[in-house]
């Protein structure tokens, strides 16, 4: 009996480095653009004073996430900071910049 497993090759080396190039940019753009999306949500509560319509658990669930995340990924890294590990830890920042500020307004 024949075997009918299809064996895929490798992608080419020089196209594996071109997806590997797309992939690092999109990353950044894609998380800069997730930087900068903080903003608004932290202008629109600190001008209008109320933070009741954003969930204080939400934004700490969301902060532990990227934190963990940022130090998972520097242990993974050989205890370095690369740019998903600053990406992570960033998001964590204005994550807890959130947090802070609702439970500013609320208490």
């Amino acid at each position: 009996m024949q075997n009918h497993l299809t064996v895929h090759a490798a992608p080419s080396a020089p196209l594996r480095t071109r997806y590997l190039s797309l992939m690092a940019w999109l990353f950044g753009v894609f998380n800069a653009a997730r930087l900068v999306s903080y903003l608004p949500t932290l202008w629109v509560i600190g001008s209008v004073g109320d933070s009741g319509q954003h969930s204080l658990l939400t934004w700490l669930i969301w902060t532990g996430a990227n934190l963990t995340m940022a130090a998972w990924l520097y242990e993974q890294e050989g205890h370095r900071v690369t740019r998903s590990v600053a990406v992570n830890a960033c998001n964590s920042a204005m994550c807890m910049t959130t947090t802070v500020l609702i439970a500013v307004l609320r208490f």
